[in-house]
């Protein structure tokens, strides 16, 4: 296995998307490519902050794919980076891999994001687009963050609490990535459970893991008023997945339900 990294790395390629550089020599004779990078959606989205995080998943995408497009021996597959974002805020809707695009600035990136990478392929590799949904870890992510807030007595609805978050595990991320490449899937998948819950009902599970009560509110506009736009969309749209493909590729996955995934997480 080779990394490929914006800087020097033991062992790994420098990718140099600004100056549009990467040696299709590296890349030669690979069997899959694993594609993620891209800008962190966290922080406020001024308008710089915005333009990095489309450009940072399309520039990249659009190098990898050209680069690929150059190479006598090209990998079987690749898998390329998408989000549930793609989807937009949805309500009360069931998303399978066939639903339309949403709107809104993350729906913008994530159609960008995958039509970058679009002409993989048109040149007959088979390409899967990972739709990722809220990813949860021990170290990394939302879920620190949460579990501090939570253990401090402030966990509860935010907003409504109505909304729908879909979630992986990492290990289960991980593992979807692995099946995907070992697969013949082809096309969007969505890497979420079957078990997406409001979020009400997340901080309620979260807070009883942790011993601590979930009541205490943040209002709607508060979120939007302190966060802006990346708290509404983050924290208050409604995303409800359906794994449909991987399900039905045969895909198994260690942590169904939220309640196992934090015994999991948390050792309760």
């Amino acid at each position: 296995m080779v990394g490929i990294s914006r800087r020097h790395t033991a062992g790994g390629i420098v990718w140099d998307v600004e100056a549009g550089k990467l040696d299709p020599a590296e890349l030669e004779g690979v069997d899959a490519v694993v594609h993620l990078a891209g800008e962190s959606i966290q922080g406020r989205w001024t308008a710089a902050k915005k333009r990095r995080i489309l450009r940072s998943r399309v520039d990249s995408t659009e190098l990898l794919a050209s680069t690929i497009a150059s190479l006598d021996r090209p990998p079987r597959v690749v898998v390329s980076g998408s989000a549930m974002g793609y989807y937009g805020n949805r309500g009360e809707e069931v998303l399978t891999e066939s639903a339309a695009a949403g709107t809104g600035f993350l729906a913008d990136v994530t159609r960008a994001w995958e039509g970058a990478a679009a002409p993989i392929a048109d040149s007959g590799i088979r390409l899967c687009l990972a739709r990722t949904s809220i990813v949860l870890a021990t170290e990394g992510g939302a879920l620190p963050r949460m579990r501090t807030i939570t253990r401090a007595g402030l966990g509860g609805p935010l907003g409504s609490g109505r909304q729908f978050w879909s979630w992986i595990t990492l290990r289960d991320e991980v593992a979807a990535l692995r099946f995907l490449i070992d697969s013949d899937v082809e096309g969007p998948v969505n890497l979420a459970t079957t078990d997406a819950v409001r979020q009400r009902q997340f901080a309620k599970q979260l807070a009883a893991a942790l011993g601590r009560p979930a009541v205490i509110p943040a209002p709607g506009f508060a979120i939007r008023t302190a966060l802006g736009e990346m708290g509404r969309a983050l924290l208050l749209d409604s995303t409800r997945l359906e794994p449909r493909v991987l399900v039905k590729a045969g895909f198994s996955f260690e942590s169904v339900d939220l309640d196992a995934a934090f015994s999991l997480l948390l050792g309760t």
